[in-house]
């Protein structure tokens, strides 16, 4: 499993960055959380450097290409509530790079 797009089964897959950078911020704690909250379907994998280095622990959304940065354990509820079941952005938590706002 790479974490540049491609997919199994085109089935909807979190990946978490598990590089040094995002360990050190904790992104061990966040994988786990991810894998003990995610609904049937749903592929959890640690994966190695996405380039976002300085935003970690970064996670990333496939197929839908959603990204999420500097994520804590304590938010991977609201992630798998709001964007995995119900289909709507943590607009809070969007990498800004990846998904700007325009105000």
């Amino acid at each position: 499993m790479s974490c540049l797009g491609k997919r199994v089964d085109s089935k909807r897959q979190i990946l978490v960055c598990q590089y040094i950078n995002c360990q050190s911020q904790g992104s061990a704690a966040v994988l786990k959380a991810f894998q003990a909250a995610v609904p049937e379907g749903v592929v959890v994998t640690g994966c190695g450097c996405q380039g976002q280095c300085n935003m970690g622990p970064t996670v990333r959304v496939l197929p839908d290409e959603t990204w999420y940065c500097r994520i804590t354990p304590e938010q991977v509820p609201q992630i798998v509530e709001q964007h995995l079941i119900n289909g709507k952005l943590v607009s809070d938590l969007l990498h800004p790079r990846w998904h700007p706002r325009f105000y």
